[in-house]
């Protein structure tokens, strides 16, 4: 019998359409019967050409899309719980606790400041708040955030101090699963090494992470499995 302990991602003949109303209803397959699984301390890279559905996967991994058939478990209290079946408040408890998302946009709340953005997922487990003003405060100056900008609204910081905001306000938490959608895409080099150190360390402590990244440097350095569109598509 296999053992899927470790097992912490299960996608089972995924398919995702869309329907393109202003093209007259024709109706766009992205997703194809798509089958894979990652386990703790693995990182996947999820590759081919633009258009192949990389992002449309990972929003399908985190219930941002309706897949239209198929299975996404996601271990979740020790139990492979599916996000397409799932009723809403199991699914906002799993990105509560277990799955945590860095999209290429940051959304925040205007006028919230940056510090307060990054404690709060701290706070909202329990934290005490001195915790957890430290360890924000240490995210952020890891992350090269001037302590300067910290009680400003990360809304008017530039695009690469606002993804590397991003990226704190959910590694800040140790999830038990990643999904990870371009964190370095707007970064230089020492800030795109910084980011790319934090992965690892996540990865080593026993995250399961799921990443598109285009740049190739940082998908070698990070990767530990590639995962092709264009190739499931072929298989279908």
């Amino acid at each position: 019998m296999t053992d899927t302990s470790n097992e912490m991602i299960h996608v089972e003949n995924l398919v995702k359409s869309f329907t393109l109303h202003n093209q007259g209803g024709v109706t766009l397959t992205v997703l194809e019967n798509v089958s894979f699984s990652v386990e703790r301390g693995e990182c996947i890279i999820l590759a081919g050409p633009s258009g192949s559905g990389k992002s449309t996967l990972l929003r399908s991994l985190y219930a941002n899309y309706l897949p239209q058939s198929g299975k996404v478990e996601v271990r979740h209290d020790d139990e492979l719980l599916d996000l397409v079946t799932a009723p809403p408040h199991v699914v906002l408890d799993i990105r509560a606790r277990t799955l945590g998302y860095v999209s290429q946009f940051l959304r925040v709340i205007p006028r919230v400041s940056t510090l307060d953005l990054v404690m709060e997922p701290l706070l909202a487990r329990g934290m005490d708040e001195r915790g957890a003003r430290e360890k924000a405060a240490t995210l952020l100056t890891r992350l090269r955030i001037p302590e300067s900008l910290w009680s400003l609204p990360p809304a008017t910081f530039s695009g690469g101090e606002q993804q590397r905001v991003n990226i704190a306000m959910t590694l800040i938490l140790d999830y038990p699963v990643l999904l990870l959608d371009e964190p370095t895409a707007s970064l230089d080099a020492e800030n795109r090494q910084t980011v790319v150190d934090l992965i690892n360390e996540a990865r080593e402590g026993g995250a399961a992470i799921v990443g598109i990244f285009h740049d190739s440097q940082v998908r070698e350095a990070v990767g530990t499995r590639t995962y092709t569109l264009e190739e499931a598509r072929k298989a279908a």
